[in-house]
């Protein structure tokens, strides 16, 4: 059961050239991944850019750009034999339409560290891309964390930067632009391309993207800051930055702002900038919705990705304020591949490619008309069928919406598989990481703890959206500043309410699991209530107070909590789930990774420890070699297999 979970072929990111003529997407073929080309016209016409062999389990290509002549196309890939990624270059010739296409790679850099995110200059004469030179880990705070060893903080910090290459260039060592002192997270080229708007921080970057700074730099000048969020009066003071995008006649740029509590989980409002810095101005305010992602219509209005409610919606947005149009609009997750809700669109913005799927409907490349109002996922076109044959192993799916203490909460509540309206059914409640994130409708499991698992063993599952999520607003969002596990627990038990009133649940079968903050609310909620009967804390934080001095990200807590630990220990010390230890009766089992920088084991550790000591029912899961989000196949199967067998035992049909 637990291999059909994900019973279908995986996609990766894809891309429209501007003139709307190709599309390239990354699919895993057998062992490896590889990029196809396709004609808009007829996208089932595939063709490999290389012709690396398709058993090939060492080989992967990924992250697709295309240059402004729509005749180049390039992407990161390691391949033949796997090894060191580089960034290469497809010149596309011949006729794909006749079936006949000619296609030319050449390898452009020599890199030796992580490579990524390649992007063309406006010109076409450069691509960019985020470098780390000498990398001995992925960046950023999911991978697992490097043994302690040494000077912490100052030996071995790898610096993320941005490298510029000729775009004609051939296995040439990537020369870097930005300085070793900024670790840059995203980018982008101004419209003259001669130079770079990014987000970056000080060194060492994981922890310190929540007080990075937006600069701009002129290709071999020096980075001028020109909005520092800690520094900036009103409503964006102390928040996080996003996605900077410079306008087509570059005199401004606009970027997402808002409470954060992960890099890569973007939300928050849209905000603009002058590009020689100044006051930034709040394009979205009050908002109830969470923008992800945007790119410039023209110099007057915007389109904008964004989580409203549990659905992805894109909308054109006027700069000057005024009604916004729905583009679609629809319950499902969609994506480019390479940032949160990111999309690909053709240089005239008539059409958007991306990649798409909902609890009913497995991924496929989709692309949407920007003169269209489409409220379903079968209103769009789709590109792709390679999972015409994926059957669906849990049952159905809806959304529910309630309310509580004013706010709107919005969630999923997936049915058993085997749904008998005449039995009573037990309910696992599943909350999501962040807190700024939000549970979406997908195709398949996702992470180590999954939905669609539970459903497939005849459970009823809710999966809310509480306050601190994306998809209602900034304000939602910031709901529980200074108040985690309170305000956002009772918007869940309300959820519990609402399902317990109108379907058959067992109320003595409802158990509760997480991973990262949802880790922290299991631990939390079963200090707070006695209603869940089995709990499954995955990478969960037991006591804030002690959690800020072993964590690599402590940065993220001061927006969240207003001060550190050591200038306001109480308001750390009131959601700390091991000042209320003695209040649990509920068996949890604990599990964790080794080398987890965002949530670390001792906290699993800490937890563990004192259920023990209070006589709960309780087991501590280990795992090797693993970051905060889990690597291992093995690893993550043996996680739900376990999470999966603590319910059973612990909350069995009757």
């Amino acid at each position: 059961m637990l291999k059909g979970l994900n019973r279908s072929r995986s996609l990766g990111p894809v891309a429209v050239s501007p003139d709307g003529a190709l599309l390239a997407f990354v699919e895993r073929v057998k062992n490896n991944w590889q990029v196809e080309l396709a004609p808009m016209s007829d996208p089932a016409k595939t063709t490999r850019v290389t012709a690396g062999k398709k058993d090939d389990g060492t080989c992967g290509e990924s992250m697709v750009a295309w240059a402004p002549d729509s005749r180049r196309l390039a992407f990161v890939g390691n391949c033949p034999g796997g090894g060191q990624d580089n960034v290469f270059v497809a010149k596309i010739g011949g006729d794909f339409a006749q079936g006949k296409p000619k296609i030319d790679v050449d390898r452009l850099t020599e890199a030796k560290g992580e490579t990524g995110f390649p992007t063309f200059s406006p010109d076409g004469s450069k691509i960019a891309f985020l470098y780390v030179e000498g990398a001995t880990r992925e960046a950023g705070a999911l991978a697992a964390m490097k043994p302690w060893a040494g000077v912490i903080g100052e030996d071995g910090v790898e610096i993320q930067r941005i490298a510029v290459i000729d775009a004609s260039a051939h296995a040439a060592v990537p020369a870097q632009e930005t300085p070793a002192k900024l670790h840059v997270y995203e980018f982008d080229w101004s419209p003259d391309s001669k130079s770079l708007a990014y987000v970056a921080a000080n060194p060492p970057g994981e922890n310190n993207w929540w007080v990075a700074k937006l600069y701009t730099q002129s290709l071999g000048g020096q980075p001028a800051a020109i909005l520092a969020p800690e520094e900036v009066a009103g409503q964006l003071h102390g928040l996080q930055i996003a996605v900077p995008r410079w306008s087509p006649d570059g005199k401004s740029i606009a970027f997402i702002g808002g409470l954060m509590s992960d890099q890569g989980s973007t939300g928050g409002d849209l905000w603009l900038l002058p590009a020689a810095g100044g006051e930034p101005r709040n394009l979205t305010p009050e908002r109830k919705s969470s923008p992800a992602w945007f790119t410039w219509a023209d110099n007057a209005h915007l389109f904008a990705s964004e989580l409203a409610g549990g659905d992805s919606r894109l909308v054109r947005l006027p700069v000057e304020g005024g009604e916004a149009q729905v583009v679609y609009s629809f319950p499902g997750t969609a994506g480019d591949g390479r940032l949160h809700l990111s999309l690909s669109s053709t240089s005239d913005h008539s059409t958007f490619v991306f990649n798409a799927s909902s609890f009913d409907n497995p991924m496929e490349v989709y692309a949407a008309s920007s003169s269209a109002s489409v409220r379903d996922l079968s209103g769009l076109r789709q590109l792709t069928h390679v999972n015409a044959d994926a059957e669906r192993i849990w049952g159905n799916v809806e959304s529910l919406s309630w309310k509580n203490e004013g706010f709107d909460v919005q969630g999923w509540l997936l049915y058993p598989v085997h749904y008998d309206p005449a039995k009573k059914y037990g309910l696992i409640v599943l909350v999501h990481g962040g807190p700024a994130a939000a549970a979406m409708s997908s195709w398949g499991g996702r992470g180590g703890f999954s939905g669609t698992a539970f459903s497939a063993l005849n459970y009823f599952v809710l999966e809310a959206n509480p306050r601190g999520s994306y998809g209602q607003g900034e304000a939602f969002t910031a709901a529980n500043r200074k108040d985690f596990g309170y305000g956002d627990l009772r918007d869940i038990l309300k959820g519990v309410d609402t399902v317990l009133a109108k379907y058959p649940v067992d109320a003595d079968r409802v158990g509760i699991t997480g991973w990262s903050y949802g880790g922290f609310m299991t631990m939390f909620a079963v200090t707070q209530t006695d209603r869940f009967k089995a709990a499954v804390a995955g990478a969960g934080i037991s006591n804030w107070q002690s959690y800020y001095g072993e964590n690599s990200i402590d940065q993220w807590m001061t927006p969240y909590f207003g001060a550190s630990v050591y200038k306001d220990p109480a308001v750390y010390a009131r959601s700390s789930a091991i000042n209320y230890i003695d209040k649990i009766k509920t068996p949890t089992l604990v599990v964790v990774g080794d080398r987890d920088g965002e949530c670390p084991a001792p906290q699993s550790f800490e937890f563990w420890h004192a259920l023990r000591d209070e006589h709960v029912p309780t087991r501590l899961v280990v795992y090797p070699n693993e970051g905060h989000g889990f690597v291992n196949p093995d690893h993550r199967t043996d996680v739900l297999a376990r999470a999966l067998n603590w319910f059973a035992q612990y909350m069995p049909a009757k």
